[in-house]
């Protein structure tokens, strides 16, 4: 193939708008009830009258799929399901024609266990020393090397038949590759220039702070400093190394890093190294004035220091979607089982949800928007019999698994199947063609208008910094530039502070021009 022109870092990533796009579940392009790629191609007018400036795709690479594509067997190759190389080498091209980057998913702490490198190491050839295999303790060996539990229930290590032990920070069928060895830093490299070559802007890693062990690989103790596996202090000349090469092409790099220390997690977003990471802290605030207050002030100040941009998201394909988690009324969310134990109230959920998009996409840094935030689709209750995602099996059913939120999209309400295309691979919930897009796009009032407005108005708040206005409690109250955002979270409606225009509002004012509560408005100064 010819080699196309690398993306250029202008700095969009600074202040972009990006979509999450799970292809499996996006849309249809064939009609075999999996999206695809040719679904993704066909919605990239959909896409652009959003307004997004660039698209994050989940892992689309060949894949057993134990883990929603997770568990990847060829970084190179595009899985059947989803279409070929030569397609995503057309969808990149034509959403950049529009104007949209392309942004991949690299899972640089494991492979599936059908990679050729895996295969061979089991099949008894080399290549055991780019894994981390280990015999057992105990009298036979019959007991794990260590104390280190997966991140979906149960020990990380699996027994083989020669004895032999490997370790699986998640699931079996994801073996953990040795980072220490110089093989394994070579590949992801190349694996990084051989999508840059075609055109992608920037690459999402995956578990960005897992993938250094301590080569003893010791029990994990309470209070162990530093920690076997996470954030340790060699992992950032991986990093280093990579944006190198992410410099040479102009891409971007954006780390799911989950440290609660903040100057720790900071380190990674140095000149030299990521470019930007996810900020979680604000993601699982709950609604609650002081609480995001903090959050956003927080994650403002700890992005300072190294001259990076906060990045700002209320949902992805991991947790609980936003209408749902908001219309629960703790103040807790619990990440083991992604719930608050208490019924949701979808309107209120709904009003809340609306508020929250404009407060995100008023702050200051880069927005992620995940697939149906923009249709306020709420979570789906999946029966036990068609749940797929392995955090459900491995914890013996307790957690309810993630697939709630991945549930296919519904395009058109008068299509079987809401237009997705054929049969779904996850079951839509009854009454989710009222959510489709085609019906949203036609009402001004709906989420998917309020998205498009928001996303439209963005540029009224500038690129300066934010500055926090007097306003009541339960209010959140700021200004950038000459535009004005005020969430009401209280339960009585406020007074807007003074104003030229009034440029977008989640929900009507009252009769007497005052704000409601849990509905926020964008103004003029």
């Amino acid at each position: 193939m010819g080699q196309p022109t690398p993306a250029t870092d202008d700095g969009w990533w600074r202040s972009a708008v990006i979509y999450q796009v799970y292809v499996r579940s996006f849309a249809d392009g064939d009609g075999d009830g999996t999206g695809d790629l040719a679904g993704v191609r066909a919605r990239l007018p959909y896409l652009a009258e959003l307004g997004v400036d660039a698209l994050w795709f989940t892992p689309w690479y060949r894949s057993p799929m134990k883990d929603g594509g997770y568990d990847v067997a060829d970084y190179r190759a595009i899985d059947p399901a989803f279409g070929t190389l030569a397609e995503a080498e057309k969808l990149i091209a034509e959403a950049r024609e529009r104007g949209i980057r392309t942004i991949v998913d690299i899972v640089p702490n494991h492979v599936s266990d059908q990679h050729p490198w895996f295969r061979a190491a089991l099949a008894g050839g080399p290549g055991r020393e780019l894994f981390h295999f280990r015999p057992g303790r105990g009298e036979h060996g019959e007991l794990p090397p260590n104390d280190w539990q997966s991140e979906f229930g149960g020990p990380a290590w699996t027994r083989l038949p020669d004895g032999d032990w490997y370790l699986h920070l998640f699931a079996p069928e994801q073996p953990d590759l040795n980072w220490a060895h110089p093989a394994v830093r070579q590949e992801h490299e190349d694996i990084l220039r051989f999508w840059f070559e075609r055109g992608v802007a920037g690459v999402r890693v995956d578990s960005a702070a897992l993938l250094a062990k301590d080569p003893e690989l010791p029990d994990v103790t309470e209070g162990r400093a530093p920690h076997p596996y996470v954030d340790r202090d060699e992992l950032h000349d991986v990093y280093r190394a990579w944006r190198a090469v992410a410099d040479e092409y102009g891409a971007v790099f954006v780390g799911e890093v989950w440290l609660p220390d903040t100057e720790r997690f900071a380190r990674y977003l140095r000149p030299d190294e990521l470019h930007t990471a996810f900020n979680f802290s604000f993601l699982t605030c709950p609604w609650d004035a002081d609480r995001l207050r903090t959050s956003i002030d927080d994650t403002l100040a700890e992005h300072a220091p190294v001259g990076a941009p906060a990045t700002w998201v209320l949902c992805n394909h991991d947790v609980t979607r936003t209408v749902t988690r908001y219309g629960r009324a703790d103040t807790g969310f619990d990440f083991a089982t992604k719930a608050f134990g208490t019924p949701t109230d979808l309107a209120l959920g709904t009003r809340r949800a609306r508020a929250a998009a404009l407060l995100s996409l008023a702050l200051p840094g880069a927005v992620y928007v995940y697939q149906g935030e923009e249709l306020g689709l709420p979570e789906a209750d999946i029966p036990l019999d068609r749940i797929e995602d392995p955090m459900h099996a491995r914890s013996g059913g307790t957690d309810p698994g993630r697939d709630g939120c991945r549930v296919p999209l519904p395009w058109a309400a008068g299509e079987p199947h809401a237009g997705f295309g054929g049969e779904p691979w996850l079951p839509q919930p009854d009454g989710w063609a009222a959510y489709a897009a085609d019906r949203q796009a036609e009402d001004p009032g709906s989420m998917l208008s309020l998205y498009r407005a928001a996303i439209r108005l963005r540029p009224e708040f500038g690129d300066g910094p934010l500055t926090w206005l007097p306003a009541p409690d339960g209010v959140l109250a700021f200004t950038r530039a000459d535009a004005l955002c005020v969430v009401n979270l209280a339960d009585t409606p406020v007074d807007l502070p003074a104003h030229t225009e009034l440029l977008l509002h989640s929900g009507p004012l009252d009769t007497a021009g005052r704000l409601p509560g849990d509905t926020a408005v964008w103004l003029r100064a």
